[in-house]
């Protein structure tokens, strides 16, 4: 192991140490099944939390079962997911997903996953349309119990300035390479926190870099001094 690598593996459990100090040890919302949460983070993309919410409740409103879903008339899914944004695309979306898993598997259960090594799994998923690397990510770390560190707009943000990744690397390598830096075991918490410290303190647009409790550890806040 390289000193660069160990300086930045360093970095990230002082990180990961001040964060948890900062805001305590996060919990995810209550877990979803493996197949709902796929849903849920397909609904999420390019939306916020709430739209997100009220379009995956107005769909099980609606519809019993995926299998439902997965069988429904199209525009009756696109209306009930507008909230979420981008309904035109996600409707057609989930239900080929839905559709694929079923022809392949015979059922919408995921828990099967759990017999895969975690990048097996993650490449299982993958290959579906709509299934990125942080939805995928975020389905087997929550739902499913395999590790896997996801990257959103605010932990690719975040870690770009805390200098935890290149600068050019995109959000697709980043998921890996931040896997690679923390624990196992701490990448629920790691990436819930560093999220929280996106939407509070280190925001897209003013940075409260006078409040960070990691001005010194952070590459953006040195350059701008």
């Amino acid at each position: 192991m390289d000193e660069n690598t160990k300086e930045l593996l360093g970095k990230a459990q002082t990180i990961y140490s001040r964060l948890l100090d900062l805001f305590g040890l996060p919990e995810w919302r209550e877990p979803l099944p493996a197949i709902d949460e796929l849903i849920s983070t397909i609904l999420s993309q390019n939306t916020n939390d709430r739209n997100r919410d009220v379009a995956f409740y107005a769909l099980r409103a609606k519809f019993p079962t995926w299998e439902a879903v997965r069988d429904a008339n199209p525009d009756e899914v696109i209306d009930k997911i507008r909230p979420a944004g981008l309904a035109n695309q996600k409707g057609p979306r989930i239900q080929k997903v839905l559709q694929q898993i079923t022809e392949e598997r015979g059922n919408l259960d995921l828990n099967f996953l759990k017999d895969y090594p975690a990048e097996d799994a993650h490449a299982w998923l993958t290959r579906f349309h709509g299934v990125g690397p942080k939805t995928a990510a975020i389905v087997l770390q929550f739902a499913l119990e395999i590790p896997a560190f996801p990257v959103d707009t605010h932990v690719y943000r975040v870690s770009g300035r805390l200098g935890l990744r290149p600068e050019k690397m995109n959000a697709d390598q980043a998921h890996p390479h931040l896997a690679s830096l923390f624990d196992p075991n701490t990448y629920g918490p790691a990436h819930l926190n560093l999220i929280r410290l996106g939407r509070e303190i280190c925001l897209a647009r003013k940075p409260k870099c006078e409040i960070c409790p990691l001005k010194d550890l952070c590459n953006y806040y040195q350059s701008q001094r």
